[in-house]
């Protein structure tokens, strides 16, 4: 008799609070200081907004890691708000995770 260890179906995802500082805002600047956060989700996020054709440029600086939180820097192309950018990849990303199942 074969017994399942794990759930195989289900949602994973759940809703994480990630407190962010707003440090600097133009149209097509954004520079935000993330409280707590790692390189695991900075790295998506970095990789998914310089894939994006509206982002010039976009990268966290991590700072010390004892005593700074990451700071994450975009910036857009003059056609595209970065505030709309960050909003489309941040929901295209949550919604990856929002399918996963085991």
């Amino acid at each position: 008799m074969s017994r399942r260890r794990f759930k195989t179906s289900g949602s994973v995802a759940r809703l994480v609070a990630m407190p962010v500082t707003v440090l600097k805002k133009e149209k097509n600047e954004l520079r935000l200081r993330i409280i707590g956060e790692s390189h695991t989700a900075l790295q998506v996020l970095r990789e998914r907004l310089n894939g994006h054709k509206d982002v010039d440029y976009a990268n966290y600086f991590p700072g010390h890691p004892e005593l700074d939180d990451p700071e994450f820097y975009i910036r857009t192309t003059s056609k595209a708000g970065v505030q709309k950018v960050l909003n489309d990849i941040i929901g295209g990303v949550a919604s990856e995770f929002d399918k996963a199942s085991l």
